[in-house]
C-alpha cells in the first residue's frame, strides 16, 4: 500500500521539493516496503506518534528542521488510500495553490445519511446536500498547519478538522469514489480489484 501511494507521489516529482514518508521510530516493515527509499530530494522520518495528528506534527516539525520555511505548501496523506492517483493529486494542487487556505480532496455523499440512537435504531434522516467524504491528500502551508495541530491537539482525525479549529475554512477539492481508505477485510479485494483494472487499462 505504501509503496503504490509512493508511485503516484513520485509521478509528479517535479511538483515537489521533497517527498517523505513518517514511521513510527521502531517501524521494521518500510524498508521491505520500499527498497529503494529514500532517494533524491526524499526523506525517511522515523519521528511517528501515537496519533495521526502527532504523526503529522513530528512529521511537520521535522521538515521544517531540514530546511522546509513555513509558508511552503505541504500535501499530507494517508497511505491507506493507495489508490489515489498522480491526476487527483495535481487537480487538488491546481485548485489551492493560490489560495489563501488550502483544501482537501473530497467527494459528495451519494448515500441517504442517517443518524442513530445507542441502541442502532434511526433517530433522523439528515440532508446530504452540503455532506462531503473527506479525502487526502490535505494541502496547507506548514506553518499554518502546524500552528492549527498544536493547538488542536490529538483529537482531530485529519488536517482540515485542525484548520477549522483556528476558525478557516478548508477549500472542498472533487475526489474519486476510487480514493477510498482502506479499513476493512473486504477493502483489501476491492483495491485489488482496482489496481488490475488499471493494469489492463494500460496494457
Amino acid at each position: 500500500m505504501v509503496a503504490h501511494t509512493v508511485a503516484a507521489f513520485r509521478a509528479l516529482a517535479g511538483r515537489f521539493a521533497g517527498l517523505a514518508v513518517v514511521v513510527s521510530p521502531d517501524d521494521r516493515e518500510v524498508q521491505t516496503a520500499l527498497p529503494r527509499f529514500p532517494a533524491d530530494s526524499e526523506f525517511l522520518l522515523r519521528v511517528g506518534g501515537v496519533t495521526r495528528a502527532a504523526t503529522v506534527r513530528n512529521g511537520l516539525a521535522a521538515l521544517r528542521q531540514k530546511g522546509a520555511g513555513a509558508h511552503d505548501w505541504v500535501l499530507v496523506h494517508d497511505a491507506a488510500r493507495c489508490l489515489v492517483t498522480s491526476s487527483q493529486i495535481e487537480a487538488l494542487i491546481a485548485a489551492c495553490e493560490h489560495d489563501a487556505v488550502g483544501g482537501l480532496l473530497a467527494q459528495r455523499l451519494a448515500d441517504t445519511l442517517k443518524a442513530s440512537s445507542a441502541d442502532s435504531r434511526v433517530t433522523q434522516t439528515l440532508s446530504r446536500a452540503d455532506k462531503w467524504l473527506a479525502q487526502t491528500p490535505q494541502m496547507f502551508r506548514i506553518g499554518m498547519l502546524l500552528d492549527a495541530l498544536e493547538r488542536a491537539g490529538d483529537a482531530v482525525t485529519d488536517e482540515a478538522g485542525a484548520i477549522e479549529a483556528i476558525g478557516l475554512s478548508p477549500l472542498l477539492v472533487p475526489g474519486s469514489a476510487q480514493n477510498f481508505k482502506v479499513t476493512f477485510p473486504e477493502d483489501f479485494a476491492l483495491a485489488e480489484a482496482v489496481l488490475l483494472g488499471r493494469r489492463k487499462a494500460i496494457a
